[in-house]
Parts: C-alpha cells; sequence; structure tokens
C-alpha cells in the first residue's frame, strides 16, 4: 500500500493528466470501475477480477490523495474509519462475550439497528439515508426502508395487482399520446416490478446485469456465425438472427453459460 500511495503521490506531482483532476470529475470513474468488477466476478477470469479490484482500488486512493493535498483526510484516515466502523457494527464478532450466537436474520437486524443509532441524527427523513446510485438499487432500497415501518404489500400477490394495475395506467398514457405522462406511468411500472422482485427475494439489478451478460454472449455467438458465414451481420435478415438467437441458448445451456463466445 505504500508503494501504492507513493506513486499516485509521483502522478499528482508529474502527469498533466492526473493534475487536472478533481474529486467530482473522477466520480464517474469509480462508478465504471465498479461496474467491471460486477462483470469480470461474472466471468470468472480471476486474472481479470485481480486488474478490476485493482482499478477500483485505484480510485479510493486517488480520492484519498486530492483531499490529502486539501489538508482533510488521507488514506490512513479511510482505512481507520473504515475499521472503526467494521469493529463497531459487528459486535458479535468482536465482543462475542455479550451476545448469544446469531443467525444471519439477527446479524441483519443487528446491522441495521446499529447503523440507525449512527445515522439518526444525521437525517431528516428515513429516506435521506438511501445512497445516490443506480436507479434500480435505489428503488430496491426506499423500498426495504419504507417496508421497516410497515409500509409495503402483505404479500407479493398484491405486489402483481398493483403491477398490473400500473401497466394498465401506461396503456392509457400510450393512447393519450403525451410523453410526458409515458415517462411517468412507465417509471412506475418499473417501480412496481422492482417490487414484485423484492418481495420474492430477487434483486432488481442483479437480476437486470444477469440477463445483460447473456443477451451480450448469445449476440456475440450471432456476430461469431456472421463472421464465419463471411456475411456483415448488417446484411443478415431478422429471421436468420432468431435462428442463430435460439441455437446460442442451446450452445451456451450445453457449456453451463459459464463461456466467453470469443471472436477470432
Amino acid at each position: 500500500m505504500e508503494k501504492l500511495l507513493n506513486i499516485m503521490q509521483e502522478l499528482r506531482a508529474k502527469c498533466p493528466w492526473d493534475q487536472k483532476q478533481t474529486p467530482e470529475s473522477l466520480t464517474r470513474y469509480a462508478i465504471e470501475e465498479a461496474y467491471e468488477v460486477e462483470e469480470a466476478v461474472r466471468s470468472q477470469n480471476t486474472a481479470h477480477i485481480k486488474e478490476e479490484l485493482g482499478d477500483l482500488l485505484l480510485q479510493v486512493v486517488f480520492q484519498a490523495q486530492m483531499y490529502s493535498e486539501q489538508g482533510a483526510f488521507n488514506f490512513h484516515d479511510v482505512v481507520e474509519t473504515l475499521c472503526d466502523k467494521l469493529i463497531r457494527r459487528h459486535p458479535h464478532v468482536f465482543q462475542s462475550a455479550q451476545f448469544e450466537q446469531l443467525n444471519e436474520q439477527q446479524v441483519s437486524e443487528l446491522w441495521q439497528k446499529i447503523k440507525a443509532e449512527e445515522k439518526k441524527d444525521k437525517t431528516k427523513s428515513r429516506l435521506d439515508e438511501i445512497k445516490a446510485g443506480p436507479a434500480l438499487d435505489q428503488a430496491e432500497q426506499i423500498q426495504k426502508n419504507v417496508a421497516q415501518i410497515g409500509f409495503d404489500f402483505e404479500n407479493v400477490e398484491q405486489a402483481y395487482e398493483k403491477l398490473d394495475e400500473e401497466l394498465s395506467e401506461l396503456r392509457e398514457a400510450l393512447n393519450h399520446r403525451n410523453s410526458d405522462e409515458i415517462q411517468e406511468e412507465f417509471g412506475d411500472c418499473l417501480f412496481s416490478l422492482i417490487n414484485v422482485g423484492r418481495k420474492i427475494g430477487i434483486s432488481s439489478e442483479m437480476a437486470l446485469l444477469g440477463t445483460i451478460h447473456k443477451f451480450k454472449q448469445r449476440f456475440s455467438y450471432i456476430e461469431l456465425q456472421a463472421k464465419n458465414r463471411n456475411t456483415p451481420i448488417e446484411n443478415m435478415s431478422l429471421k436468420e438472427m432468431d435462428q442463430l438467437w435460439d441455437q446460442a441458448k442451446v450452445y451456451l445451456k450445453q457449456h453451463n453459460n459459464n463461456i466467453q463466445v470469443q471472436h477470432e
């Protein structure tokens, strides 16, 4: 870590691009790197995972260096803050003598209780603690938060009914041809679908990322077959691509969806 911190200091001193960066300009890279870690883990390529974890760590080191230059805090302060938080939120581990053996659910409830105590004087609304991030994640976190005080559907069937209601309203909005109304109703449908997923224990973000990963694999198969046929994919008919899509589903299933379809 000291070697990495020293490299970062030198980059800030001598590299024109690094010198121009600000905490604000770098945040989008942190988001991108986090997604690339997720994609690397799905690939199961350990060399790729190791590289992407390093890229994500770089964003932490880079941000810490810039705040260190402002005299606000340094990387070691970040580490100490994290260590303190982990110890504080895991009393069942670090103060085990004071706690009975807890199961996973009890540990989660204890974590949330301690977290709420930490934040009770920092927020005006329960929803202020919802962090910025992908819209799917925010929606799910909002739903989980308000569910803790009973503002929730009693079962998944009620969530389904709400989804059907919102889909009907979207159809009406489409008939009205009002773009603002259509966007609003479409957003309501997404929010309701996320609620259904939450009620059955599915992360909408992870489910959609899985579908995206699957789509990319299947489409890569189509591109590869087009190349093998010496046919530009742009010249293929929809029927031809649909047939290859069906082949891709069988091919990837036979390989347990773990392979990466590579272009030669």
